[in-house]
């Protein structure tokens, strides 16, 4: 009897060990596209739910209100979500249509329509170079915060931006890295707010050409208003914040307050960031000789001696030759703040008269004081103790004195 042919059909069926069962295998990997979109959703479901957009009346909502905001700030985003943007939430995004020569002409990263260079094996074309490893640094990735560690922060940057509403915060330019990245400080990145919590710093010397250089580097703590915290090195974050971003001021409280960090003890690690120096002029002016205890309260962050030696011809130094009377190293970057503090301290005694050189030119210098030398001496003490917030000047009896409400 002749053997029955067996079909593909008998073959399948006839699989006792399941020898040609397969699994599609899948991916749980998801794509910077997947998380934007999930994100997206997020607020999608919300809306779903409550039939409205989020607002700041609670953490959660906060948080995906600062979401919404970002993407309707970043083009190319709306440009990814809007097909998923089932509300309406972005408005309306102009899509670009795609021809085939665009396809064509687009960035092909896994070389696919590389014909040339199919058996180019030995090139690694997708291993990352060391600046590109530098690069993914520059952006560390942000993780969420719980909601109960999120509350502090919250609180924090409400006020902040009602501090901002209030105009005793401003907004400006982030022009210089060491200059103007501090822990405690905050600060706008991509339209969201952040606040630099802290920061593990160190010196670090590396090379040039014209020499080798000395910069400060190390590890922050960011957290931002939308519930995340970063990690990301000191001087990414700072080059981020000078391409995206800009500088939130402080308020004058905040401003005496952060004098006071180890200003008490000066220790090999901290920095000698300048000078603050008490200046007696040598002007020939009658209106000016016969003042007593005329001196000018400044700030230098090189030498002193290199700052004023062409003091006769800068108005600031009202066109004359200065004596100087005494410098304070100041550590720690709070030199210029330490120079606002005493401003504001004496702005009571500050020299109000309208001087004319010799060329006919009007002067109205705002850095000289009428103030015993021994005063000035005695606030920068208060200032290093740490309890000048509870005194003011007496212009009149020329003495520091208590605040009547202390």
């Amino acid at each position: 009897m002749a053997k029955k042919k067996l079909t593909i059909d008998d073959i399948f069926n006839d699989d006792d060990f399941g020898l040609l069962e397969s699994k599609v295998k899948t991916t749980t990997v998801k794509t910077d596209e997947d998380r934007l979109i999930d994100s997206f959703e997020e607020i999608n479901m919300f809306f779903d739910k409550n039939n409205r957009e989020p607002n700041s009346s609670s953490m959660s909502e906060y948080g995906l209100l600062a979401k919404l905001k970002n993407f309707r700030q970043n083009e190319k985003q709306k440009k990814t979500l809007k097909p998923f943007d089932r509300h309406n939430l972005l408005g309306f995004v102009e899509m670009e249509k795609q021809t085939i020569d665009d396809i064509l002409n687009e960035e092909d990263d896994f070389g696919l329509l590389d014909s040339d260079k199919d058996l180019d094996i030995f090139k690694f074309k997708h291993t990352p170079k060391p600046e590109d490893r530098a690069e993914s640094d520059f952006v560390a990735r942000r993780k969420a915060m719980k909601e109960k560690d999120f509350e502090k922060y919250e609180t924090m940057f409400q006020k902040v931006h009602k501090e901002i509403k209030e105009g005793r915060r401003k907004i400006k330019p982030f022009k210089n890295i060491e200059k103007n990245l501090h822990v405690g400080n905050y600060y706008l990145m991509d339209g969201i707010l952040l606040y630099l919590e802290s920061a593990n710093l160190k010196q670090e010397e590396w090379e040039q050409k014209s020499g080798n250089r000395v910069r400060i580097e190390g590890r922050t703590r960011t957290v931002f208003e939308n519930g995340t915290f970063s990690n990301m090195l000191f001087r990414s974050l700072g080059k981020q914040i000078q391409k995206s971003g800009k500088l939130i001021t402080n308020t004058n409280e905040k401003l005496e307050q952060e004098l006071f960090v180890n200003t008490g003890l000066v220790k090999e690690e901290d920095l000698q960031t300048g000078w603050i120096y008490v200046l007696k002029s040598k002007s020939t002016n009658a209106e000016l000789s016969s003042i007593q205890n005329l001196y000018k309260i400044g700030f230098a962050s090189n030498s002193v001696d290199d700052r004023i030696k062409n003091a006769k011809n800068e108005a600031t130094y009202l066109f004359a030759d200065v004596k100087k009377i005494a410098t304070y190293k100041v550590y720690n970057r709070n030199a210029d703040k330490l120079e606002n503090l005493l401003h504001r301290f004496f702005a009571s005694a500050c020299l109000d008269i309208d001087l004319f050189n010799e060329k006919g030119q009007r002067l109205n210098p705002r850095e000289w004081f009428v103030v015993p030398f021994e005063v000035i001496e005695e606030s920068i003490q208060l200032i290093l103790n740490e309890s000048i917030v509870n005194y003011e000047y007496d212009s009149v009896l020329q003495r520091i004195k208590l605040k009547k409400d202390k």
